[in-house]
């Protein structure tokens, strides 16, 4: 796999796997914990995840710019992984939410979300800066040996992204198992198991107690007798309530604790291979040193004023194609939001936590990436190459088919919005619920489309990034990536609000004018990407 591809492709790649571990390990549940720690709504829970996940991006904007201006871009990477470390062992504290201190747990909760982000702002970003100038100085090594060999050697930078991004994916595939297992030997310890309805139950009973309404108390009564209650006249509903909330919470608190592990393996790993890197933009000289010798990069001001124009082309570019993955993000990234309560509510998943449904995206991105990777080097070999801008244009249209089959499902099924299904009670909302090859089958369309959008665009930007410029340009890929994850509250808003198909509808519908912008713009990207 990393034949004919320089040295420290691997080093990267498992780096950012051990990274990734940790990090998806708590995107996995965030949004059902923080309904279920603290009983804030669906659409609040929403919210809070939105703007973590933007700050991630956006952060990232700041670290490349550290990176950038230092020309520290290892010690950047370090500092990122001992922050986001820190984060997780915050989040790890099993401190068990009351009315009297929930305001003041969610606000330190937020606190330590946002050491997360500020961490990943640091090493995202810039780790991916130091793979794209490892491809410019294998590039310039084989311009040496003739144009023949110079095109071998670019014909591998995308191959390459897609090969560092089948890494992130290996992290993503165990993480998501991690906070159901420890959740259900914590609850199983304490004579219970897990149940996706009760927690909000659960709250609602604490809150209004005998004022809550009718059919509410008997579903939160069956549902405690289907989790070990046993429930009988005089039975204490609040101090149940009470303790199967703090155990429950108690289970992912724990799993935390798996993502500080994780963030140090990932350093270790870095700090034992980090000799192996360049610095992008910088020449690094090797007299005394075992650092890698990076080849001459510096750019000049005389050299900046002649390329003044390339370069304003190139960020013209990368500017059109961010526009196009902002729509792209706000689409995909509801496998953390909307996609995980129609697992929640319209889902079998008695056997199967609903947080576990989110490690289909990585199954399928290491078992396709091999696939895509054959097709597109196949076509390559027949001078049939599809450019990177035509591929994510590819995307697109592939995310949209994603949403045509959750809306045409979502109208056989009559299924009404998340709100009015909760309601109903829990034999006809039962009733109403299907496999899990729903989920699979969605996942499938997300995970192509992915794979023609996300380590691609990575290349993408390393392409046209100016060579001054790798660490910022990185960080506007992830700050675009930042805009789209703002928005995907509305996510849940729309879920719990209208019929499902009417939500589905509207990600299809921004589906598909993203695909048509991205197809006007194919012919000038691919001039300007030449």
């Amino acid at each position: 796999m990393f034949k004919n591809h320089p040295k420290g492709l691997l080093a990267a790649a498992l780096s950012n796997m051990g990274e990734r571990f940790g990090y998806y390990i708590m995107n996995a549940v965030l949004v059902l914990f923080l309904c279920s720690k603290f009983g804030i709504s669906d659409s609040a829970s929403g919210l809070i995840y939105s703007i973590f996940y933007c700050g991630i991006y956006v952060l990232s904007l700041v670290g490349g710019i550290i990176a950038d201006r230092t020309h520290n871009y290892k010690g950047t990477i370090m500092t990122g992984l001992v922050i986001m470390a820190l984060g997780y062992a915050a989040l790890a504290i099993p401190v068990f939410a009351t009315p009297e201190n929930n305001t003041g747990l969610l606000v330190f909760t937020c606190v330590a979300l946002f050491f997360i982000a500020f961490g990943n702002g640091l090493f995202k970003g810039n780790l991916q800066a130091l793979v794209g100038q490892l491809y410019d100085n294998f590039e310039a090594e084989a311009a040496k040996n003739g144009p023949e060999a110079l095109k071998a050697a670019k014909e591998k930078r995308d191959s390459g992204f897609q090969i560092f991004y089948v890494f992130i994916n290996i992290g993503g595939l165990v993480a998501p198992f991690v906070a159901p297992l420890l959740r259900g030997w914590w609850l199983k310890s304490h004579e219970l198991v897990y149940n996706s309805q009760l927690p909000a139950l659960c709250h609602k009973y604490i809150k209004e107690g005998a004022d809550m309404a009718a059919d509410q108390f008997e579903n939160l009564k069956e549902l405690a007798v289907a989790v070990g209650a046993n429930v009988s006249e005089g039975f204490d509903f609040t101090t149940f309530c009470g303790e199967y909330l703090k155990v429950f919470n108690e289970g992912v608190h724990f799993s935390f604790i798996a993502s500080v592990f994780a963030m140090l393996l990932s350093l270790g790993i870095f700090i034992a291979t980090k000799k192996i890197f360049p610095t992008p933009g910088q020449k690094v000289k090797s007299s005394s040193s075992n650092e890698a010798e990076t080849p001459e990069v510096t750019v000049s001001a005389e050299e900046k004023a002649a390329m003044a124009k390339e370069i304003k082309q190139r960020m013209a570019a990368l500017f059109a194609v961010l526009g196009i993955c902002i729509f792209f993000w706000l689409s995909f990234h509801q496998n953390g939001q909307s996609l995980s309560l129609l697992a929640r509510d319209f889902v079998v998943t008695d056997t199967i936590a609903p947080e576990i449904w989110q490690a289909i995206n990585p199954f399928f991105v290491i078992t396709l990436t091999p696939v895509i990777m054959l097709i597109f080097g196949s076509l390559a070999k027949k001078g049939k190459v599809i450019s990177t801008p035509k591929k994510i244009a590819m995307g697109m249209g592939i995310t949209a088919m994603a949403y045509v089959f959750l809306m045409v499902l979502s109208m056989v099924c009559s299924w009404p919005s998340g709100d009015e299904f909760r309601a109903l009670p829990v034999a006809e909302s039962a009733a109403m619920k299907v496999g899990p090859w729903v989920l699979i089958a969605t996942y499938f369309f997300l995970t192509v489309a992915e794979l023609f959008i996300s380590p691609l665009g990575l290349s993408f930007v390393s392409k046209v990034a100016p060579k001054h410029m790798q660490g910022l340009c990185q960080g506007l890929w992830l700050g675009a990536t930042a805009l789209g994850n703002l928005f995907i509250w509305v996510g849940p808003v729309m879920y719990n609000k209208m019929n499902l198909w009417q939500c589905w509808l509207v990600f299809l519908l921004i589906c598909v004018v993203a695909m048509g912008v991205m197809l006007g713009m194919v012919k000038w990207l691919e001039r300007v990407t030449k």
